[in-house]
Formats: C-alpha cells, structure tokens, sequence
C-alpha cells in the first residue's frame, strides 16, 4: 500500500527523506521572479527530471494530504480580490470515448466516464530540498502557450522557505503506472506570493506550471486542455478529480472523482473557500475543481487544498491568481 504523508511532517519539516542517488541529479535552480513567486528549470534540469522519474520512484512517492485544516486560521490576510470574470474555452483533445458515471459520486468514485477529463487530469511528482519524493495531481488549463497546468500551492514550493521543489513532472492521463502520453518536466513554477508571505494560507493555496514539449508537442497539443474561469460565480454544481491514496481510491493509480453543490467554507476565520461534501485523501492535492462540467470537460475554478472531516475545499480564483496564470501563459 501507498505511504501517505502528511505535508508539513513530510515536506516541511522533511522528516521523511529519500536519499540514494540524490546526488547525482541536479537541483533545480532557482530563479524567483520580481514578487518572489516563481522558479525555472534550465532545459538539462527537465530532462534529468524525466530521467530520475523511474517506475520504481514513482510507486515509492509519498502521496501528498491537503493541508491541515488548523493551518489555514493561522493568519489573517485580506481576501483574494475580485472582477470582471475571465474565462477561456477547453481545447479539445485526443478523441476519447465519453459516458456517463454510473452513480453521483458523493463520495471518491473511479472516474469511468472518459472525455477531455481521462487526458488532461494527470499526477505529479517531485522531490523536496531533501530529497524525500512525493506525488500530488493537476489540471491541464488552457492557455496562451498551451503549456499550463493548475495545481496546489503546497504542490510547487515550501511555504516556509520560499523553495521550490525539483524534479517536477506531470504525468497526463496516469493509470496504474501507464504514461499514456508521457511524462512532461516543468520548465517553470509560479506560485501566489501571498501563499509564501503567510506561511501557507490556504486561501492562496493554488499554482501553476509551465511544462516543456515532448516530442515537439505542447501539452495542450498532445492531450487537450480544460477551459479556466476567473472571478467565477460561486455556490453552483461542481466536480473535483484527483488520484487520492486511499485503498478505496485505488492507492494512487487511478482518477477518482467527487461532485456537490459548493457552500462557503465556514469553519475557519478570513477563509474564503468553497467546497463540497465530499473529500478525497492524500494525492488528490491540486486536482480540478470544475464547474459546468459536460462530456468530460469543463472550466476549472480551484484546486483541492483542503479537508476537514467529510468535506473537502478550493481557494477562489480571483484577480491575483488572474495575473499569475497569465505570467505561466506567457512564459
């Protein structure tokens, strides 16, 4: 069975290390952007990063839990601020065979239903500053360069350092260790720089990132993209996807997916969450939040962040997650 690993015992505080052969890949370098919210990867970087992604590596990667639900009252900070609403339209991909879930997944069901979703859902992998691996999940986003995925804040960076992690891939459409359309090394992070600033609020807990062609092929090229929307309307149906660790999630190896009506987080002061009646466990970290959800595709307004009790939530996307999705799609 999977390992599952809690995000600041694991990656934080990184009591949990994988060591051997650390040393002979190279770190990432670091070279954070004007607002301290990014990095990028030089091009021997990424494909030592699809190279250190063996099958072994990838089953013994710690799955990643939303963050702690007490971590995100810590501190206070002005909300997210909002505008005109932004969307950009899904790119169709692949032609997938698309039917309908058997039942309302009120709670993690395996995703049968094909569509965009089967291609642009993926899962992530990367190494902390000491070595220990993990995996989360993510979303292709459409976007200017065709390149964008949306993913967790806690996903890319250590909050309490400002560093990004190394060794980023995403595996579009993973199932049980199959790489149907490869594996994608990122050439670029951008996280929320309030994410940082605050120490891990969750209210800035999403990121994007900028993965490098394969094959000569954008990611959007190769397997579609989900539409992204911004400043969205709030309180509607929505679905979230993600590759939680449980064994009734299939231990990380396959997509899962969740629905609901949203309803405001109201658990926790400043929080400006959304979420649904249904949580999926570690590994679901930054998988799609989708509203107006049809044949497998839809627009993206959040990422899985946080859980508590049976209840799982997104941070809003608004102005300032606007502007940073248009720096990854311009870089």
């Amino acid at each position: 069975m999977r390992r599952v690993a809690t995000l600041f015992s694991a990656l934080t505080l990184a009591t949990l290390s994988w060591t051997a052969g650390t040393a002979a890949h190279a770190a990432l370098a670091s070279s954070p952007s004007a607002e301290g919210a990014g990095t990028s990867v030089s091009t021997g970087e990424q494909r030592a990063a699809v190279r250190f992604w063996t099958t072994d590596r990838l089953r013994a990667a710690q799955d990643v839990t939303a963050l702690p639900a007490a971590r995100t009252a810590k501190l206070a900070t002005a909300p997210p601020t909002t505008g005109e609403r932004v969307s950009v339209p899904p790119l169709p991909g692949p032609v997938a065979a698309t039917s309908a879930p058997s039942t309302r997944a009120t709670s993690p069901t395996a995703w049968t239903g094909g569509g965009l979703i089967s291609t642009t859902a993926g899962k992530v992998f990367f190494q902390n500053a000491s070595g220990g691996t993990f995996a989360c999940s993510a979303t292709v986003a459409n976007s200017d360069n065709r390149s964008v995925v949306l993913t967790a804040g806690h996903c890319v960076v250590d909050a309490a350092t400002g560093t990004g992690y190394r060794n980023w891939v995403f595996i579009p459409g993973y199932s049980n260790g199959n790489r149907p359309y490869g594996t994608f090394s990122a050439r670029s992070l951008f996280w929320e720089p309030q994410y940082v600033s605050t120490r891990s609020n969750a209210n800035w807990d999403y990121a994007f990132a900028v993965m490098s062609t394969l094959n000569g092929r954008t990611l959007a090229e190769t397997v579609g993209a989900q539409g992204i929307a911004f400043n969205s309307q709030t309180g509607r149906h929505v679905h979230s996807f993600g590759y939680g660790g449980s064994a009734a999630e299939g231990n990380g190896e396959r997509l899962n997916h969740c629905e609901g009506n949203e309803f405001p987080d109201a658990g926790r002061p400043g929080s400006t969450m959304w979420g649904i009646d249904c949580v999926q466990t570690g590994g679901s970290s930054g998988g799609g939040f989708l509203a107006d959800f049809s044949g497998g595709g839809g627009y993206l307004i959040g990422n899985i962040s946080v859980s508590a009790g049976a209840n799982e939530y997104h941070p809003t996307l608004g102005n300032e997650a606007l502007d940073l999705y248009r720096r990854a799609g311009a870089a």
